[in-house]
């Protein structure tokens, strides 16, 4: 564990950008304002200022290669295995009624990470080291309880999505699959070893062949052939007139802006060579704003082609059967993951849709797992200035995560997994206030953010989306309190 002290080369890191231009205006102002011990104790110091960008007069195209990069890490927040549920479950009971709540919650995605992003470009500072120099100092440990509990959450979700592929897939025993997926920690402990760019490039990879599996089995397999006349009047004309798509709908929204995409964004965003000139600023901000509203739109897109698929496939169905005349019931309370493997090979007519699935699943659970591991190292050095080695971070985090799923799996099998996924998320519907207020507060602050505070609109847009996303969560709470209580006493 290393001391709160700066060394030579992070204090010219922090600050030498920043002289070569002068500071000049807005700039300097913010500066002075944002002045704190976080300013020479980086977060992720290994990548911090790491990557080149080139004058702010330079062609676009050249700027967006540059900045493109961070919001492709963070999107995949919005595409893990903990929104494969929702999204299945939404399409398959109610076809392409819930596709205007998948189109909302990534609108919404997009205004808290755009923020997210500001904050880093303006102030120096990510989300953590924000509160820890501007709250006071007794609420840095429970800060970072809570944010650890939320990112430990996250990262069981993840878990879960691994070991389940990895289990349909090679029929490895679940609590096996459990127990390997901890080896990622050696993925993570290698890829750092190249630096942010081959991270995102691994990262862009796994997105990149999610897409591919759902694009093979919208628009490729024959059987399955949606109706885009239907897909666009339920994506225009939101309804929730039937029975149950309020809870469905509250689960859709609820489990997309994760607390620990905000304090990630705001750190990742400093990875690159930023200037605290206004011309680079203002072209900061900018492009990690093209960067965001591009990722985010991807990852709608997947988890729309997650609900379709299942609207195409499940919808108005009440069971299938499978291999060995088994029976397979769709209900309400079906673990709609495994139901979709088993089911879409029969459905479909060909053994390609479930491997596709399984595939897509897998890359969804690894990529997740990389930003997790990013994310603890970043509230940690934020709220409480300690640094240990990567590797033993995301082993301390995988452990953790492991140990509720070996427990509760080996006491009551794989039929828990659904149950694991609705604690995870009761968790992080607890956290996500503690993350988005402050986020808000912050950037909403001319004596923080000088000029470059957020405008009308994001400030209208940002607290808008704060609130009803909470309020969904505060509402839809008792029920997974009462879920997560039969996770726990096994009822």
């Amino acid at each position: 564990m290393k001391s709160d002290r700066p060394t030579q080369g992070e204090a010219a890191a922090g600050h030498g950008a920043g002289a070569a231009d002068g500071g000049t205006g807005a700039a300097a102002n913010v500066a002075a304002s944002s002045t704190g011990s976080s300013n020479t104790h980086v977060s992720l110091e290994g990548v911090h200022h790491t990557v080149e960008v080139p004058h702010h007069q330079a062609g676009f195209w050249q700027q967006w290669r540059a900045f493109v990069g961070p919001a492709i890490l963070v999107s995949v927040g919005y595409m893990d295995p903990g929104n494969w549920g929702t999204d299945l479950q939404g399409g398959a009971q109610f076809k392409y009624g819930l596709l205007w709540v998948v189109g909302l919650a990534s609108l919404i995605a997009i205004f808290m990470q755009v923020i997210s992003a500001r904050l880093g470009v303006v102030t120096g500072k990510d989300l953590a080291q924000c509160c820890r120099d501007w709250y006071p100092a007794w609420t840095r440990w429970p800060n970072w309880l809570m944010s650890e509990m939320a990112i430990g959450a996250c990262d069981l979700a993840e878990v879960l999505g691994s070991a389940v592929a990895l289990n349909l897939m090679f029929h490895i025993p679940l609590l096996w699959a459990v127990i390997i997926t901890g080896l990622d920690v050696l993925l993570l402990l290698a890829l750092q070893r190249f630096g942010m760019r081959t991270i995102e490039a691994i990262v862009l990879l796994l997105i990149a062949t999610i897409s591919v599996c759902y694009f093979i089995e919208i628009f490729i397999l024959p059987e399955t052939q949606p109706s885009f006349l239907e897909m666009g009047r339920a994506l225009l004309l939101p309804r929730l007139g039937q029975a149950g798509m309020i809870y469905i709908a509250i689960g859709i929204i609820g489990a997309t802006v994760m607390p620990h995409n905000l304090y990630l964004h705001s750190a990742l965003v400093q990875s690159r060579q930023l200037q605290k000139d206004d011309a680079s600023i203002r072209r900061a901000i900018q492009f990690n704003t093209i960067d965001s509203i591009v990722a985010l739109t991807i990852a709608f897109f997947v988890n729309a082609a997650i609900l379709v698929l299942a609207a195409t496939v499940f919808f108005g169905k009440h069971s299938v059967t499978v291999g060995g005349g088994q029976v397979v019931t769709f209900s309400a309370n079906s673990d709609w993951i495994r139901v979709a493997y088993l089911t879409l090979a029969p459905l479909l007519g060909t053994a390609a849709a479930s491997t596709l699935f399984a595939v897509a699943l897998l890359a969804s659970g690894q990529s997740s797992t990389i930003t997790g591991t990013l994310a603890g190292q970043v509230v940690m050095e934020g709220f409480m200035h300690w640094r240990i080695k990567p590797w033993v971070r995301r082993l301390i985090t995988r452990t953790l995560a492991i140990l509720p799923a070996v427990v509760i799996i080996g006491l009551r099998g794989d039929s828990s997994v659904t149950d694991l996924l609705t604690l995870s998320q009761v968790v992080l519907a607890l956290q996500l206030p503690f993350a988005m207020f402050p986020l808000l507060q912050f950037t909403s602050s001319g004596k923080r953010m000088g000029a470059w505070k957020n405008g009308a609109f994001l400030l209208a847009a940002g607290w808008a989306s704060a609130i009803l996303i909470t309020a969904m969560d505060l509402y839809g709470l008792p029920d997974s309190l009462r879920a997560a209580w039969q996770v726990v006493v096994g009822g």
